[in-house]
Formats: structure tokens, sequence, C-alpha cells
């Protein structure tokens, strides 16, 4: 896969993270890696956005922001507010084609939700990567409530026709309670695929020389991750 958009089952449950740990392991696998955030809410042209963080963690990767609206909103809605044009998703998949040409891997990284509105239309990400011809790989929670949360967005992408390689944990607890050790083996159940990483949760607080040499033991081969990889028993 050279184009992989990076969606979730919510906010605020690891995305950045999560792309940041795949750059991360691409490139050590001496892969060339492209960033592309849609649209970032919440942020002013002054303070460091998703795709920053990421190059941060991660490395040297290319980044590209299509828009930056101040509120932390939907992007339809932060738009609206800053009297701004809205992200299309022919704008998405046209600058993940054209990041494509020049790199091993370009990860779009979605804003919120899969289902989130992006313009008045009500298009979303899953249109992006529709025209762009691109699997979603869903970043979940690990404890109680993701199984229904993870079926539904796995229900939704299968509805757009789309491919579905996988989910990522993306925040997993040093001391994980009963529902999120049962949910390492329903979350495959729950999703129809596989899961593909555990990312421990602070992960992002690491220094990025650290965040680099652990990413890929985080992640199964398929995301460029070890031969290693295992998920708890």
């Amino acid at each position: 896969m050279s184009v992989l958009f990076v969606t979730g089952t919510g906010t605020e449950i690891g995305k950045t993270v999560t792309t940041a740990a795949i750059a991360a392991a691409a490139l050590a696998r001496g892969r060339s890696v492209a960033v592309l955030k849609p649209a970032q809410t919440g942020v002013t042209a002054h303070e460091t956005g998703d795709a920053a963080e990421v190059e941060r963690l991660a490395g040297p990767v290319t980044t590209l922001e299509l828009a930056r609206f101040p509120d932390p909103l939907a992007p339809a809605t932060a738009a609206l507010r800053a009297g701004l044009p809205p992200v299309l998703p022919q704008d998405i998949a046209e600058a993940a084609a054209k990041l494509d040409a020049s790199h091993d891997l370009v990860l779009v990284e979605g804003a919120g939700g899969l289902l989130v509105r992006f313009d008045a239309d009500g298009h979303t990400l899953a249109d992006a990567a529709r025209l762009a011809k691109a699997p979603v790989l869903v970043v979940a929670q690990a404890g109680l409530g993701t199984l229904n949360a993870t079926a539904l967005t796995a229900l939704a992408l299968r509805s757009y026709g789309l491919d579905f390689p996988g989910v990522v944990i993306g925040s997993w607890p040093a001391a994980p309670d009963l529902a999120a050790r049962c949910n390492l083996t329903d979350l495959p159940d729950a999703a129809g695929a596989p899961l593909l990483g555990l990312i421990p949760e602070h992960s992002g607080a690491l220094a990025p020389d650290a965040f680099r040499a652990a990413a890929p033991g985080w992640l199964a081969p398929a995301l460029d991750g070890s031969d290693a990889f295992r998920i708890p028993s």
C-alpha cells in the first residue's frame, strides 16, 4: 500500500502518534514517507499541528496541510466559522496522488472519526479514500466501548467499498483492565480485520530517538513493523 488513510473511532485516541509510529517504522526500513493532514483544526497559524508532530517523532518525512482552521471542531463547521473554503474529497485525493508519485508511503491522517463532515454537502474522509482508491486503517481505544465503535466504523468502511487492512490500538495501557485484555481477542472479531498494532500509552512523550527505536516493535509487519510483533496473551 503506497497510500494509507488513517482514521479513528473517535477523537483523541492516538491517531497522530499511530501515524508517527507507522512513519518511523517505514523510515527504519529505508522507505521515503509523506504525511498529509487534509484539515487541521483547533490550532492557530503559529501553533504546531499534527503533521509537524509526526515529523518531530518519526524523523525526516514530507508534511503537507491542505487547510488549517482555528476552532477545535469538525472540519466543515470549523471552515464555516472561519469564513474559509472547506477541504473537498478531490482535494485530498489529488494531494495524496501527487505525494505518492515521489514517496514510497503516503499517510493521510483524518480528523476525528471516519464520518466527520469535511464540507456542507456531508463529504467525509471515506469519500476521499474512495476517490484515492486507498485502504483505511482504523485507530481504536483499548477499553470498554471500543467493540461497538470499531464495528460501526468497519461497517461504514465496507459500505463505501473501502479496503480495511486492520486496527491499531492507539493507547495501550501499562496496566490493562479486564475489558482491555479481552478486547485483544474480541476486537478482530468485531472489526472483521486483524489487530495490527499496540501503541503504548504516553508514547508521544518519549524522546524522538527513543520513539523511533521502539516504534517498529509496536506494529505488525503489514505496517512495516517487527517480525517479532506479538499480541499479548
